[in-house]
């Protein structure tokens, strides 16, 4: 199995292929589609070059890779639109240009600091999703808790089954073999098992889970403020941020239909907008789209890959995203994302993305 980092070096070697090619030109009249919705993270200074232990550095973009993409859009002729505009956009396309969406994901405090200046600089509308939790300070950013953990500990241990999962975390590689392993497995079972397995290893790690949101996530203070924005919606993305299709259905309900009420009665604001967390198959499926519509959200996002072509008109809740990856911050990658070649197999409509 190939490693988290030799498949970005593949990803990016097929980034410049088909930039040197110049498929992104020739190739986007048949791949791309009537818009694009782009999914990032954290937007923030590079802090993370010199350490070579970052395995959710994919997960964090420069403000000048952010102003970059503006930029880009703005060279290959995208119009930026609000969410709101994105049903009426599918519905009756009409001769217009490409649109695109910028939604972040999570509520980072970072997005306030670094992304909110250059999205003002550009005019460009754009969508925050919040997590409740989160926003109260103290909600479970597993993934970040798990980098920290390891980063701590010299060897990583986890319960598989009657035995364990024990690595050595000492050298940056190390650590990097040992995230990836504990992440593949944890991700693999129950959520309950997650949260618990991370947990003891924050504490063999010296501090306690439920921390890191303090440290990187808006609080409803800050959100209030930032709310005041009027180029900015804010979506729902629910109370805790669970894998809502690892839980049964009335939980899934609730984490959805409580999350937007919570958000709705701290900023006084409707929201319209759902982001599955996470939001892969694995995370959201029929079921959670289902419940999107049922709860009267406008539109639902994913992140199965792809860009957005009529048909979506009726699957406004299973919406694809296309992510701003970190770990790819290079005019080829942009281009190649803008133009939908890697997206080809189901761009044009033959695949949904759905089921």
């Amino acid at each position: 199995m190939l490693s988290s980092r030799n498949r970005h070096r593949l990803f990016e070697a097929g980034f410049r292929a088909v930039s040197a090619l110049g498929a992104d030109r020739w190739l986007a009249p048949a791949a791309r589609g009537l818009g694009v919705i782009l999914t990032f993270h954290h937007v923030r200074p590079e802090r993370e070059a010199a350490n070579a232990y970052a395995p959710n550095r994919l997960l964090s973009i420069t403000p000048d890779f952010l102003d970059r993409t503006l930029r880009e859009l703005d060279a290959r002729g995208f119009e930026v639109i609000g969410l709101d505009a994105v049903p009426e956009r599918l519905a009756a396309p009409g001769d217009r240009p490409p649109f695109a969406v910028l939604t972040f994901d999570d509520g980072y405090r970072d997005n306030l600091e670094h992304a909110a200046p250059v999205l003002r600089r550009h005019g460009a509308p754009w969508t925050l999703f919040v997590t409740g939790d989160f926003a109260d300070q103290h909600g479970r950013l597993w993934w970040i808790e798990l980098e920290r953990a390891v980063a701590r500990l010299d060897r990583v241990r986890i319960p598989v089954g009657t035995g364990s999962l024990d690595l050595p975390a000492r050298s940056p590689q190390e650590k990097i073999l040992a995230f990836e392993a504990v992440y593949r497995d944890l991700r693999g079972g129950t959520e309950d098992r997650l949260l618990d397995g991370i947990a003891a290893l924050c504490r063999e790690a010296g501090f306690e889970p439920g921390q890191v949101a303090a440290d990187l996530c808006l609080s409803w203070d800050e959100l209030r403020a930032l709310a005041r924005d009027p180029m900015l919606t804010i979506g729902a993305h629910t109370c805790s941020h669970p894998m809502l299709a690892k839980h049964d259905a009335a939980t899934a309900s609730r984490e959805i239909g409580q999350g937007r009420a919570r958000i709705e009665a701290e900023l006084g604001r409707p929201v319209r907008h759902l982001s599955y967390p996470v939001g892969d198959p694995t995370s959201a499926g029929p079921r959670e789209f289902a419940l999107g519509r049922e709860l009267g959200f406008s539109t639902a996002v994913t992140t199965r890959p792809g860009h957005l072509f009529g048909a979506h008109a009726g699957h406004l809740h299973a919406l694809p995203r296309v992510s701003v990856n970190g770990c790819h911050q290079s005019r080829a990658a942009l281009k190649g994302l803008l133009s939908g070649v890697p997206f080809l197999a189901w761009n044009r409509g033959r695949r949904l993305n759905v089921a």
